[in-house]
């Protein structure tokens, strides 16, 4: 290959974070070391759902390498020979080397750990390609360190699956005009239907925008969402902020104008999937079973209340607690229980309330794990904790959605648990990013704590 193309290393958890990496590369090398099989073999067997993505990277391997001789995947497989070529397939040589066979001698680390391993085969690489740039691609970010350290020229993220480069640009779902809104408004047409009014301004007003975002002014007058557009025009739905704040779910109103706009949407039937984001104690769990209640049992717009959210090793068993899936989920979904005494600790029995909703709302609590394969008909669905979802997993749970049915997706991304998750490759940010211009869909980042001054004194000082 010519000096201006590069040689990719690959670390484990780039095949396990998305299994057909290595075809990404477009005209560069790839190369996969021998420890990298191993520990893909290690972890196939496991009882977790990184397993399966460790069968599917082995099989894409063995599906590029099959009719490969030893001396072809020791020199390079031509990607162009076994995927066909085409302007969207890689061109590049996928490889792998024998690390266990490198001389210790030579290497600047000691082979008693995997990661040293694969490292070491990165240098090697590096000091016999000095003509090429050689980069050691991985998620770990104590093995790009160690790299560095070692003599590792170029180190990098595997940034190919990011949507944004920094999760501060993440959409937050509504635009802060400075000023009035109506002051930056030259030329304006309304049209008023029942209680419904839409202007149309020159689309010049707010170049960049999606649909079902929301505006707002800081004169506090105005409050819009966009509904429509065109090349030269764009439709804003008057929504007022005395409207707004006087929305009412279940007995519950609005504490501020981001909670107003979060009701809004939840309420809208004609908005299938509600993104609520935002940190700890800003309301996305209370308000979205308010909301849930609401539309079930006073409106009757659905059937049920499904409730889900990720445990920690979302695909380990649940059987080790006792009974029914239900009572399994219950201290996953205590937050969900927390939220109902909410709701009705001004009855004369909480517990007797509670159980009566419950069974009038049809609340069924649910696990991930047993999602793959239903299909969910006119139900609202509250998929809770989600920062701790890849995109892979979160499109299992959209597409079980079928007609009639409202998913509402909430969590914080300052509190993933997962191992092989940031802000900007969880699955949360992913759909964020994905669906804004989805006309069914709405996204609101609630702004403020509002649950106690302990719990906001915490989020802005801890």
């Amino acid at each position: 290959m010519t000096s201006d193309t590069i040689i990719y290393v690959l670390d484990t958890n780039i095949l396990l974070h998305e299994p057909f990496a290595f075809l990404s590369f477009k005209e560069h090398d790839v190369v996969v070391p021998m420890t990298v099989l191993e520990e893909l073999d290690s972890i196939k067997d496991r009882k977790r759902d990184v397993s399966r993505d460790a069968r599917v990277a082995i099989r894409a391997l063995e599906d590029v390498l099959a009719n490969a001789t030893p001396e072809e995947i020791i020199e390079g497989v031509p990607l162009a020979t076994t995927l066909g070529s085409n302007e969207q397939a890689p061109s590049g040589c996928l490889s792998i080397i024998n690390d266990y066979a490198l001389e210790q001698k030579a290497s600047t680390l000691s082979f008693n750990e995997n990661d040293n391993r694969i490292i070491n085969a990165a240098i090697q690489i590096q000091n016999n390609n000095t003509e090429r740039k050689v980069v050691l691609v991985t998620k770990d970010i104590n093995m790009r360190l160690k790299a560095k350290g070692a003599g590792m020229g170029h180190v990098e993220d595997y940034r190919t699956d990011q949507l944004i480069d920094d999760v501060r640009f993440l959409t937050k779902g509504y635009h802060k005009f400075d000023g009035d809104f109506w002051q930056q408004v030259k030329e304006c047409e309304s049209e008023t239907e029942g209680r419904t009014t839409t202007h149309y301004i020159k689309k010049s007003v707010l170049p960049a925008t999606y649909m079902n975002e929301y505006l707002l002014d800081e004169g506090e007058h105005f409050a819009g969402r966009v509904v429509g557009w065109d090349d030269e025009k764009l439709a804003i739905q008057d929504l007022s902020r005395e409207r707004l704040m006087a929305k009412n779910a279940w007995g519950i109103h609005p504490k501020n104008i981001y909670q107003g706009m979060a009701m809004d949407a939840l309420l809208d039937p004609t908005i299938d999937l509600v993104i609520l984001t935002g940190p700890a104690g800003c309301g996305k769990t209370l308000l979205a079973l308010a909301s849930a209640l609401e539309t079930v049992i006073e409106r009757g717009l659905y059937d049920k209340v499904i409730v889900t959210r990720s445990t920690p090793e979302i695909a380990e068993s649940i059987g080790f607690l006792p009974g029914t899936e239900e009572e399994k989920m219950a201290p996953w979904l205590a937050a969900i229980t927390d939220s109902l005494e909410v709701l009705h600790k001004q009855d004369e029995s909480m517990s007797g309330s509670m159980n009566y909703i419950m069974e009038k709302a049809n609340i069924q609590f649910k696990s991930v794990n047993f999602m793959r394969g239903r299909s969910i008909q006119n139900a609202f669905v509250l998929l809770d904790e989600c920062q701790n979802l890849t995109a892979s997993q979160l499109k299992t749970i959209i597409t079980r959605c079928g007609e009639g049915t409202k998913l509402v997706c909430s969590g914080n991304l300052a509190q993933i648990d997962s191992n092989y998750l940031t802000a900007v490759t969880s699955g949360l940010t992913y759909i964020v990013e994905r669906f804004k211009d989805f006309p069914g869909s709405s996204t609101i980042n609630l702004n403020g704590v509002v649950r106690s001054r302990l719990a906001s004194f915490a989020e802005e000082n801890l």
